[in-house]
Parts: structure tokens; sequence; C-alpha cells
């Protein structure tokens, strides 16, 4: 029976991952030394403890960079790879990889029915249309991988947004329910305010669901029966238990100065949800309040959960201060609780408009709607 991984990423544990797929997590920068990992069952230990993990994600990347396309998989690329162990004297063989498994799992979380997986294809083969084909070579060699979430039910429900469904199969029922005049009221206004789509069409029963595949960014969250408020637009989709609605800024700065406008989405319950991020999730980082206070000079705070309050302050004092100081106003979380911030929004953001040559010196501020 093959070991399966987990690790911790943000809080939030990850797996299971087979330990082909460890190792491709390393590779990718999901995994460094300091990463906590362990093995089902297991205790909790340091990824630097698992002896091998790191020396097989360099020989795996070197043979990969040195023979190129002429590598038909892993398999043929290396000696079959020798067992690890780790600090619990448990070890493992590191299973080949078939070269029919085109697919990697990149993030994956299970709860009862419910299970939701990060998928990436490990290349693009190309194209019959020499442009695309160039177009797909390129994308190859920068790294960049498609990726596609996959939902797997088993007498459970999900609620995806609406037209974010590629293709799905098994015993499953879709229903988009619109509750009346009242409720298409309320679902419009949802949309307007939160920049979600109307209604989110709900799936029930046992099967799999593939949503569209795309080359963004995914972030797999489990709530844990609390609240969580997110960036209008990157809800992705849930389990069917949790309550996706809107949050209305609590006071006159944050709604008219904060970037967001007046709403923002919220979703209640306890279950897992993902989102679409603006930038790779291992960019993103999580800071932990404890009655403390965060500004920000941009609006690159993506989520935000806990007894926070949210505002948009003057970085001095006084007016003269924040002019002169040339920050501006700053956003300010306030309280106990976790912001999930994505520093290199506004980077990407830059480069998109202007290349590389934006970028020549350093910003004197992030130049957002704050």
């Amino acid at each position: 029976m093959a070991v399966l991984w987990y690790y911790k990423r943000m809080g939030q544990e990850v797996g299971p991952l087979s330990p082909c797929d460890l190792v491709q997590a390393v590779i990718d920068g999901l995994i460094v030394p300091e990463t906590e990992v362990r093995q089902e069952p297991g205790d909790w230990m340091l990824a630097s403890k698992v002896s091998g993990l790191f020396e097989r994600a360099k020989q795996l990347t070197q043979t990969r960079a040195s023979q190129g396309d002429m590598v038909e998989s892993e398999s043929d690329a290396i000696a079959p790879l020798s067992p690890f162990s780790a600090t619990s004297n448990a070890s493992t063989q590191l299973a080949a990889q078939s070269s029919e498994d085109v697919l990697q799992v990149m993030d994956v979380a299970k709860n009862h029915g419910f299970k939701v997986e990060v998928l990436a294809y490990r290349t693009l083969s190309g194209s019959h249309d020499p442009s695309t084909a160039q177009t797909i070579f390129f994308a190859n060699q920068a790294g960049l991988r498609l990726k596609q979430v996959k939902i797997t039910l088993h007498n459970s429900e999900a609620q995806i947004e609406a037209g974010a469904l590629h293709f799905m199969h098994g015993r499953l029922e879709m229903e988009n329910k619109s509750g009346g005049m009242a409720g298409i009221g309320k679902a419009m206004l949802n949309k307007m305010l939160t920049s979600e789509v109307a209604f989110k069409p709900r799936y029930r029963g046992t099967g799999e669901l593939y949503l569209e595949p795309s080359f963004g960014h995914f972030l797999i969250y489990q709530l844990r029966n609390e609240e969580l408020i997110a960036d209008k637009g990157i809800f992705l989709c849930s389990e069917g238990q949790l309550n996706v609605g809107i949050a209305m800024q609590k006071n006159a700065s944050s709604a008219f100065l904060g970037g967001e406008g007046f709403f923002q989405t919220k979703i209640q319950g306890d279950g897992i949800c993902v989102f679409e991020l603006p930038v790779p999730a291992k960019e993103v980082r999580c800071i932990q309040l404890k009655n403390e206070t965060l500004q920000v000079d941009g609006n690159f705070a993506i989520l935000r959960t806990g007894n926070i309050e949210f505002s948009v302050e003057k970085s001095t004092k006084s007016l003269f201060g924040t002019l002169a100081s040339g920050e501006g106003f700053l956003q300010t979380f306030r309280g106990t609780g976790k912001v999930w911030l994505a520093p290199t929004k506004g980077i990407y953001q830059k480069m998109q408009m202007g290349g590389l040559g934006s970028l020549t010196a350093m910003p004197k501020s992030s130049s957002t709607t704050t």
C-alpha cells in the first residue's frame, strides 16, 4: 500500500500526496526545508528531516533541464528512486511516474463526501498549428502550467460559479433554484455588489466535476465554523452547506477608499471552498494578528478571517504629515484573526502594462486605489 504524505501551507493541511507528488511539490517551491510534513499515519516533522527528499527533487530538476523533450517520463529519466526515511524510521518507495500520467495534483482537501483537487498538466504537448505550438513551447519554458479544479462528490453537494463547469460524469443532478422573485432580486443584488455571478448552480449526488481549465492560480481553504471575507470575484466553488453572500463595509473610509466598494464576498460555515487568486498560492502570505494592527499600502489584502476591523486611515496623525510622507492612506486591519496578502499582485500588474522596464526603479508607492 502506497504511503501518503501531507504538508502544512499557510496554516492549512495539504494532502494526501503520493511520494512522487511530494517531490514535485519541492520542485514547485511549495515545500521548503522548514515546511512541516508528515506521513499517514505519523507525526509532523520538518521536511529537511525526510531523507532523500530534496536530493530527489534536485536530481529530477537537473534531468529535465539536461534532457528536455528527450525525456519521455520520470521513470526513464532517472534510475529507480531509492527508499527514503523520516525520523520515525518509516520508509517508502518513491513511485515512478507513468508516462500516461499527464496530470499532477498540486493541492487537495477532503471533508466527508466532498473532495477537491487542483490539477496541473505536467506539460502541454503542442498543436498542429505552428503559431499555437510556438506559444505552448514558450509557456512550457516559462513554467506556465495549465490547471484545472476537480471536485469529487460521494452523496454530497457542491456549489460553483455559473459557467465554470467544464464537464462532469457520474450520478449527479444540477439545480439552480431562483427562490422566486425575492430570490432573483437577492441574486442580482449579490452580482452587482460582489462581482460574483447571480446564480450559483448546485450539484448533488455521486460523481466528478471538472471546472474550466486555465493558467490561473487557486487556493483551497477549509472554514471551521467561521466567517471569511474575500475580495470581489475570486470565489470559485465550495461545499454545498457553506453560505455565500455579501458583507457590507462597516465604515465610510473602507467603502470609499478601500478599493473594494461598499461590499465584499462573505462565506460562512464549516466546509471547503476554493478561490481563484491573482498570484501563485506560494506567493500569498498569511499574517496572523493577535489584538494587533496591520497596515497595507495598496489593495492586495485578499482574504481575512476572525474579529478584524477593516478601515482606511492616514499614514500619520496629521494630514500634512500624510501628504509629506508619500504613503497617503493605508488599508488598516485591526483586531485578532488572519489576513492573507498577495504582495506581488501589483508587480504583475505593472509588468503587464509596462514590461520589466516599469520596475527598473523601486516604486515609491503601490499606486493602487488607496
